[in-house]
């Protein structure tokens, strides 16, 4: 009788010791559940659910970063910046290695006129070996770097990014900016027509080649852009100047 009831203590214990770590691991099965949702609801736009399956997930486990993140970015879509910070500021708290974690927090920071400090979540994010595109975190960096006027640092950062992905978008046509403000407007077209190759022309894009061709003395494919311009953005300040010239 002894021996059974020692048997029934052993398993009571074991028993109790396990249901903690139990506990864990499916409040964490449930975090991923609920972000995963949280996620899908994103795509197809309905925030209010997504914000809803987001907010269960931090329920279930406050330190599971990808949650943090993804609340990030949708207060960041529906306007709550000062919400979207402290998120973002969670998620590098409980994942501060994660590349994903702190290429999305640099680019808030970036985004809030914090550039000097952003750049430490850029780097950070490249240094996590397994962050699958340093590329982005390179090309934000960058970016950032461009929009304080650093045009070095800049173009530093973006040769790195083009180095993992020489047809990435968000280097090319900052390369192209670069290169136009440098006053090599050579190397600025083969950067925008490498964009070009790559990416439909923008508003941005198409300024650029007009200035840039502009510059070439190329009045031919200034115009094209110039029509362009005209066409697709009768709104913006390049066309509107366009126009003053046409009345003249």
């Amino acid at each position: 009788m002894l021996r059974i009831l020692l048997l029934i203590a052993v398993l009571f214990i074991a028993s109790c010791e396990s249901t903690p770590k139990k506990s864990e691991e499916s409040q964490r099965k449930a975090a991923e559940t609920n972000t995963s949702l949280g996620r899908n609801y994103m795509d197809l736009g309905q925030y209010e659910i997504a914000l809803e399956k987001l907010k269960r997930a931090v329920a279930h486990d406050k330190t599971y970063a990808p949650a943090h993140t993804l609340l990030g970015i949708l207060y960041e879509t529906i306007g709550e910046t000062e919400k979207a910070g402290e998120e973002y500021k969670l998620a590098v708290r409980y994942d501060p290695t994660d590349g994903d974690v702190n290429n999305n927090y640099g680019a808030y920071l970036c985004a809030s006129g914090k550039g000097e400090d952003a750049e430490k979540y850029f780097r950070a994010a490249v240094a996590d070996p397994f962050y699958s595109t340093p590329a982005i975190a390179l090309s934000n960096a960058g970016s950032c770097a461009l929009d304080q006027g650093d045009l070095d640092k800049a173009e530093a950062f973006l040769r790195q990014s083009l180095e993992y992905d020489s047809k990435l978008p968000g280097s090319l046509l900052p390369m192209a900016r670069i290169s136009y403000e440098q006053g090599s407007y050579l190397r600025a077209r083969a950067f925008l027509q490498r964009y070009e190759a790559v990416e439909a022309m923008n508003e941005e894009s198409l300024t650029l080649g007009y200035d840039i061709e502009q510059k070439l003395g190329d009045q031919q494919a200034a115009n094209r852009y110039r029509q362009e311009l005209m066409e697709r953005y009768p709104g913006s300040s390049q066309a509107g100047r366009n126009a003053s010239q046409d009345r003249k």
